[in-house]
């Protein structure tokens, strides 16, 4: 995929160089976030895990670089008339959270299904917000449209030079933080990120004293538009992704040609892998990061033996999730664990059943949380019920205990598994 540097990068719209004034254009401006090193996802990976936490932001998100660097380079002018953009998530309002500092009037359109948290946050930072069409892109074309119309400047969140440069500031930090990063595993939605940072890495790499940085994308199975685009392969875009913040059907133009030109390889993973990398980074780093945010993790679980004995360096490019998606995700990586079960027991309706089966609990030191009888609506005898408890453990032995004790003691169980 990637091709030789000194052929490939003259032909490029975005250098090193560019990178560079980008950071210095907007530096005293964005949090210059840690990275650092996480010996427990080292362990267990098997590679040397840096991460770099952007979710550290003051919306969360690496996606204020690239806004910035591009309201900066506005003119007067454009700047006086306003800026808009398309975006339910985190561009919107790391463009507006920026506009808004620098006193530049912006428009944000969403479609009208966006969730009003999401509204309400943008509107916070001082955006006039536009609530249009039902899909991403019916609000993208409406913005096009109000640009033309209001002379607005439109600010793309990947497709734009300025941008990407902005965005590869990340990993001129975590180069100057970790100079030995022999490998980047980067999100990829749009291509902005990894356009910005492959730069980087390439010019680095081939710099005199340097040495090679391989740069793998990431994306989810359910969205695999670059990995399409880049490998000629015709993978369906759809699905409810926990990663929506790089849940893109059509990458950009500039970035493809970027990513086919320096990016190594691009890894796919699975639903799973995002859910157990959200839980995995909030159990052992204490950090909250949304689904795109924990893609890197997700690929170094998936594919251990592609990254063993490297050293990494893993972006955490974003922390907004819903509370009640994160809640969910972390249940179901206590069922998944054994932590947390529901355990479906055939009783005889008759005094004293649950009495007994509860006694088993007990013996077991098993907390019970919930108990739900079913008499009705089962293929039982009518003399028959199905109950379902759902129980804390400590881990999947305890559960594997608990359910032999419950058949010894001659009741049919089962555990209900998550999909």
């Amino acid at each position: 995929m990637a091709t030789d540097a000194a052929v490939a990068a003259p032909t490029l719209p975005v250098s090193i160089d560019d990178v560079r004034v980008a950071h210095d254009r907007i530096r005293d401006s964005i949090v210059r976030t840690p990275t650092l090193i996480s010996k427990t996802l080292s362990k267990m990976t098997g590679a040397t895990v840096y991460l770099k936490f952007e979710n550290l932001q003051f919306t969360a998100a690496y996606k204020e670089r690239g806004a910035l660097n591009t309201l900066l380079q506005l003119s007067a002018e454009a700047r006086a008339q306003g800026v808009i953009a398309a975006s339910a998530g985190n561009h919107a309002q790391g463009l507006a959270y920026h506009a808004n500092r620098l006193g530049i009037p912006t428009t944000i359109v969403m479609p009208t299904n966006t969730p009003t948290v999401k509204v309400m946050q943008t509107e916070g930072h001082g955006a006039n917000v536009v609530l249009h069409g039902e899909t991403f892109d019916a609000a993208y074309a409406h913005a096009r449209i109000l640009e033309g119309e209001c002379g607005f400047t439109f600010v793309h969140p990947f497709d734009d030079p300025r941008v990407i440069a902005g965005q590869g500031t990340v990993a001129i930090e975590m180069l100057e933080d970790v100079p030995q990063l022999d490998t980047l595993v980067i999100p990829i939605g749009g291509g902005g990120l990894i356009s910005g940072m492959s730069t980087v890495a390439r010019a680095l790499s081939e710099a005199p004293g340097g040495h090679p940085i391989e740069v793998v994308g990431v994306q989810a199975e359910l969205f695999p538009s670059m990995y399409n685009r880049i490998n000629g392969t015709d993978m369906a875009c759809a699905g409810d992704t926990l990663a929506e913040g790089i849940a893109v059907k059509e990458p950009g133009a500039i970035t493809s040609k970027i990513v086919a030109e320096l990016v190594d390889e691009i890894v796919l993973v699975s639903e799973r892998s995002l859910e157990e990398s959200v839980s995995l980074l909030l159990q052992i780093e204490k950090t909250v990061v949304e689904g795109a945010g924990a893609a890197g993790l997700a690929a170094l679980l998936s594919h251990p033996e592609r990254f063993a004995g490297k050293t990494v360096g893993i972006v955490l490019c974003g922390g907004n999730i819903d509370t009640r998606l994160l809640a969910n995700v972390l249940l179901r990586d206590l069922a998944r664990s054994g932590r947390l079960a529901r355990l479906r027991i055939r009783l005889q309706d008759k005094p004293g059943a649950l009495f007994h089966v509860a006694r088993i609990f007990d013996q077991e030191r098993v907390n019970i949380i919930e108990i739900y009888h079913q008499r009705v609506f089962t293929t039982l005898p009518a003399k028959g019920l199905i109950t379902d408890i759902e129980c804390e453990l400590r881990d999947r032995a305890h559960l594997d205990r608990l359910v032999g004790a419950l058949r010894a003691g001659g009741y049919e169980t089962s555990t209900v598994e998550l999909a």
